[in-house]
Formats: C-alpha cells, structure tokens, sequence
C-alpha cells in the first residue's frame, strides 16, 4: 500500500518539477478519462490568467475602493490582466466579497456572539470544518492549501476558531496574512503555525482555555482555489491535564453555536479506520442538519483501514447518506509529516492511491483533496449568490435601525469648554422645549392643571358648607359678642363682619392646596420631560442637576403663588363691597327690641335674615374668587415655569470651570460604549452595503 500521500495540485497547475506520465486509467477530479495518448496540458493551457479588476466584466470600468479596503490589509490589489472566461471571476468576487466581509466583522467586533447589537457574521454563508481530536482535521485543511502551517501537538490544539481565506494569485509567490498583524507578510510557514500558537496563547493565556473569538488568516497561492474554511476546535471527550472539566461542554457549545445556523455549511471529518457510529463529527452534524441537507462528509486515514476491508459503503452513501456525496482523503502519515515530505509528492501519491486501489478506482474521480476543495468552492459560491438579495435586505434593515439608534444616543461630547457649555445650553433649550409642550397640549399632563381650577377648587370650596357656618346659634353668637356691652344701633356692622370674614377665612385652605396641587403637576411635568429629552440619559450628572435647577425654581414660584393667593382671599375679608352694607335692612324694622337683654334681643327671624344675607355675599365673594385665584396661579406658577423654569441655573452655569462643566458631561459609560459599538456595527454595515452592490452591479 502507498505512503499517506497528502494535498493534491490542483488540475490547471504545473508543477515546478517533472511529473511522471499520467496512467491512462487515472479520472481526471472534473472529466472523462484521458487518453493515453493526449498529451498533457501546456502551462499557458491549464491556468488562464486571473481577471484583477474588481468586476470580471472586461468592459466595464474598475470600481472604487470600498470602505473595507482599509479593514482588511490582506486584500490583494486588482491586477490588470484579463480572464479569457469571466464566470470564474464572479465566482471569486463572491467568495472574496465574503471573504472582506468575514475579516470585517472580526475586525469591528462582530463576532457571531449573542450580544445587543446586531450580528451580520451570522448571516454570512460559511464552511465549518467539524471533527474529533486525531481525526485527520488539521491535515485534511493542511492538504487543500498544500502547506504545513497548523500547530501540532497532543490535547486541545486548536483552542480558537481560524477563519482560513485561500486567495488563488498568478505567479510563484505565496505568502500568508494575518489580520491582527496587518502589513506583514508570512513567507515562511514553519513562522505562520507559530504566529497562529502565539495569538491564541494572547487570547485565552498560555493555559488549555479556548475563545470564540477568531483568528483570520489570508494564504495567497496560484496552488489554491478561492475558499474560505473556519476550523473549529476538535471535538473530545475527555478534560487532559491542565483543563476544567467543563472543556468538554465548552467545546461542544462552541462548535454547535457555529454549525447550527442555517447559512453554514458543515465539513464533518471522520476517520476511517473507527466506526462511524462513533463519529463526533457525524454525531453533532446529524443534530444540528437531520436530513444532512448542509454536511459534506470528508473520510480520512482510508489507507490505515484493516485489511481485508474498506470504505466503498461509506463513500458511496449506503452506510451513512448526505445529500451530497462523501469525498475521500489520503493524508500525509506521521512519518511523512516528520520527514517534511514534499507537498507535491503527497498530492500525486494521493491520486495514486484511488486510481490505483481496485476497490476506489470507480470513484476517483471525485476522490482526494482536490476534488474536496474545487466541490466546496463551487458549493459555497452558489450557496452565496442565493443568500445575496435577502443579505441585501437585511442590510438595508440594520443600517436604518442603527442610525436611528444612533441619533436617539446623541454625539459625542465636545472637549473644549465652549463646547461642553454649548452642549449644556443645548440639552437644557431640548428639556425646556419639552417641558413647554406638555403645558401646551402638545403632550399629555397639561389638562391636569385645568382639572384643578374646573374640578378640584370649586368642590373644595363646596365642602366648606357655609350654611353650616350660618346656622341661627353661630350667627347669634357671633352677632352678639361683635356688640358687645352696647347693642348696635341700626344694624350690627361688627357681627356681619365677622361672620363674612369667618367664612371667607376659610377659603384660604382649598387656594392652598390649589396652589400645592398644582406645584406637584408641575414637578411631575418636569419628570415627564426629562425622561423624554433623550440627550439627558447620556449625561446622569447633568440629568440630576437640571432636574434640581427645575425643582427649586418650581419652589420659589409656588412660594410666590401662595402668597399672591392668599392675599386675594385676605382683601375680600378686610374690604366688603360698599353696595351691600347699603342694602341691609335697619334694625328698627326688623323688629329688634333695645329693651331686652343682650342674648334675646333679636328673634329668630332677624337673625335668618342675616345668615341669609351673608350667605349671598359669601357666596358672591366665593364666585369671584374661584376666577381669580386660579388666575393667581397660572400667573405665579405656569406662566413663569414657561418663561424662566431654568433662568437661575443658566446664570449659575456661566460662572461654572471647564472641570465643574466636564462633571456635568460626565456620560453613563454604558451609553458610550454603547454608541462605540454601535458606530462600528454601523460602519461594518454601510461598507457590506457597498460591497455587496459593487459586486451586484459586475454581474
């Protein structure tokens, strides 16, 4: 049986060193058996020359560099030769669209993860490589892209997801980058696998943690076909030395969280030489994609099955079926990998193998990694182009809802006390304008201060029941202690008096309270409004501040309210109107009688006269004032907190230092990094924007 071989070149390479003569009987990955006697393709036959501009239209004009130019610095630039064929060139504006994508969201911190912002790495179509520790993962991505440059070793190697771009280039040079290193080219790989242990060690320590957080790494090869993979750590069973227990759940959470989400396609990698009821990979697979609509099975390790047996059942679906059919690989054996056996080598071995074996000459055509590379290619590419227009849509959507968020949370503060003060100024002009709108109708709460002067008062002033007050004892009572030791003349001035003023005093209760009714609609109101003025949540400090401003100017205009009040209940009671006293009846005529004693005098119908009498004018009194009281009010209260609600907090403001401004501009941490995020999302949006309609426009 051969050697493992390992990552075959593709069908339009040329080996930088003579190959032998193809077998006549050996399947060409894509056609029909070749003859024998056809020679091979020439150099210039089997690789057409890459197409560079961005839109694979050869009449059209090279588009504009995109946002996401300067986030992703591994982006090659557009070349100037021309594609015989452009279909493959929009081909590789979708995958490479994708590509600038997945590195920008990594970039601006999108990472797939839950969060409150939204996520458009989920939305991207994408390969997951799925398998268990020692399932030939690693080499099976090592053997598409024909180089060693994943770290090795025992346990948990892989501990963060890689995002793996392959970019196929004209030329002999190849080269990696990485995006969290930009600028910096990798032409040694031995450096790439240690750069790859380095920033996963930054990331989770130097322990056996793991993190979701990708790595990105772009390869640039003419040996490679446009493709993007995301590795995903090795699915195991057991916590080694050095591992929580929960590394296990840790690990399954992570790579479902990645392959149960509709738009990513699932490479499950299992090995031959274990039985496949036994497959990790296949296992979560069949979880997350039932009817295996999704998966693309990948075989390894076929060369170490027993002998005597074989994978035909496996690799022509009767064992395990997926709607897509399983592809074989022979990797490099460890012995191989230790003598770093030329990848070359290992890719001819490889295609030795199948069309040499009995038992998968009938398949080898599809067989190796060849085939497995150029399928998920094509397969990705037609999985985006579906995904485009509701990709379209959803980022329309995000872009309309981001930017409106971001206005809700304002801009950020200006560093110079000029500004800050003019931002102060501002948000207060914002809270002030809201305030008034809700004491002019334009918003809720103003009609509850009507509800005061048209309801409220006027029961208030009912439930005093000055009949009550008037009864025939009180109002003998009060008319004869007013004379005194000597009985009134003509009528008992001194009794009306202090009947009137008996009754008008107690009006003062209800204006009172009319007055602290309305002090705490308006403070309400002032609630309201800076709940509403949006500019404030940025700013707690100055939300407390302008807050306090507003309650102690409402202090001091309802002080002032209470007085004007109160005076126009004291003048009705120490000025009677002159046209009723002229009206009362003499006392002669009313039967009063000088010669009895001071509690008899008068009898019951004088005295039902005079309650009668100061009742009516009670009365009058009563009906002027539910007019002129609320009037006092509205004066006093509404009008002012109107005009000159924040008047003493402005003068305060303009002797304030730029230190005292800056505490008052002192943001909620969260709205800032909450507006941050935001930007950045918004950014990574705008830019997908353009690049998906720079692409849509090409086709």
């Amino acid at each position: 049986m051969p050697a493992r071989p390992h990552a075959p070149f593709l069908p339009h390479e040329v080996p930088s060193h003579p190959l032998p003569t193809p077998n006549p009987n050996q399947l060409n990955a894509h056609t029909r058996p070749r003859d024998a006697t056809r020679p091979p393709p020439s150099a210039a036959q089997a690789r057409p020359t890459r197409l560079g501009s961005a839109v694979g239209v050869v009449s059209s004009p090279p588009l504009p560099r995109s946002p996401l130019h300067r986030l992703d610095p591994a982006r090659p630039r557009p070349r100037d030769r021309i594609r015989p064929d452009p279909a493959p060139a929009a081909m590789e504006n979708l995958i490479s669209l994708v590509n600038k994508l997945q590195r920008a969201c990594t970039a601006l911190g999108d990472h797939g993860e839950e969060s409150a912002l939204p996520t458009l790495w989920d939305s991207l179509p994408s390969i997951a490589v799925v398998g268990g520790q020692s399932s030939g993962k690693s080499s099976v991505l090592e053997s598409v892209v024909g180089k060693d440059f994943l770290p090795r070793g025992s346990g948990i190697v892989t501990r963060r997801p890689l995002v793996l771009q392959l970019h196929r280039i004209d030329g002999d040079r190849e080269y990696a980058e990485f995006m969290h290193v930009p600028r910096k080219r990798f032409t040694d790989f031995a450096m790439v696998r240690k750069e790859i242990a380095d920033e996963t060690d930054r990331q989770t320590g130097h322990g056996k943690g793991i993190s979701s957080v990708p790595i990105h790494l772009s390869i640039f090869s003419p040996n490679v076909v446009n493709l993007t993979l995301i590795d995903l750590p090795g699915l195991t069973k057991v916590a080694v030395e050095g591992q929580p227990e929960s590394i296990v759940q840790e690990i399954e959470n992570m790579v479902r969280a990645f392959i149960e989400k509709p738009n990513c396609i699932i490479l499950a990698v299992s090995p031959a030489n274990q039985d496949l009821a036994t497959s990790d990979a296949i296992k979560i697979s069949r979880e997350v994609d039932p009817k295996g609509e999704r998966t693309f099975g990948v075989l390894t390790k076929i060369d170490l099955m027993d002998k005597g047996t074989d994978a035909v059942d496996i690799l022509e679906g009767r064992a395990y079926r997926l709607q897509f059919p399983w592809i074989g690989v022979v990797n490099r054996s460890q012995q191989d990998i230790n003598k770093s056996v030329d990848m070359i080598a290992a890719r001819r071995r490889e295609r030795d193998y199948f069309a040499n074996t009995p038992e998968y000459k009938h398949l080898a055509h599809r067989m190796g990694s060849e085939h497995l590379a150029k399928s998920l290619s094509k397969h990705l590419e037609s999985v985006i182009k579906s995904r485009i227009p509701g990709l379209q849509s959803l980022i329309t959507k995000t872009v309309a809802e981001l930017e409106t968020e971001l206005t809700r949370l304002g801009k950020p503060i200006a560093n110079d006390a000029g500004g800050k003060l003019y931002t102060i100024m501002e948000i207060c002009r914002m809270f002030d304008g809201i305030y008034k709108e809700h004491l002019d109708g334009v918003r809720p709460g103003g009609e509850k201060i009507y509800h005061v002067f048209d309801n409220q008062f006027p029961v208030a002033i009912k439930r005093l029941q000055f009949d009550k007050q008037l009864s025939m004892e009180n109002v003998r009572k009060l008319i004869t202690e007013a004379d005194g030791y000597q009985p009134h003349l003509i009528a008992p001035e001194q009794g009306y008096r202090r009947l009137i003023e008996s009754c008008l005093v107690s009006i003062r209760g209800p204006a009172e309270a009319a007055v602290d009714t309305v002090h705490g609609i308006l403070k309400e109101l002032v609630h309201k409004a800076i709940n509403e003025t949006h500019e404030l949540k940025q700013f707690p400090t100055l939300r407390v501040e302008v807050g306090n401003a507003a309650f102690e100017s409402l202090e001091r205009m309802r002080d002032e309210s209470k007085k004007n009040t109160l005076k126009l209940v004291d003048m009705e009671t120490s000025y009677l109107t002159v046209d009723f006293f002229r009206k009362l009846p003499q006392d002669v005529e009313k039967g009063g009688n000088p010669s009895h004693s001071i509690f008899d005098r008068y009898n019951d119908s004088y005295l039902r006269r005079i309650g009668t009498t100061v009742l009516a004018y009670v009365n009058m009194v009563s009906s002027t004032l539910r007019n002129s009281i609320p009037k006092s009010i509205v004066y006093c209260q509404v009008r002012e907190a109107k005009r000159s609600l924040l008047d003493h907090f402005f003068t305060e403001l303009g002797a304030r230092e730029i230190r005292q401004l800056s505490k008052l501009l002192d943001e909620d941490p969260a709205v800032m990094e909450r507006r941050t995020n935001l930007a950045k999302r918004l950014e990574l949006y705008r830019s997908a924007q353009a690049e998906i309609d720079a692409v849509a426009w090409s086709k």
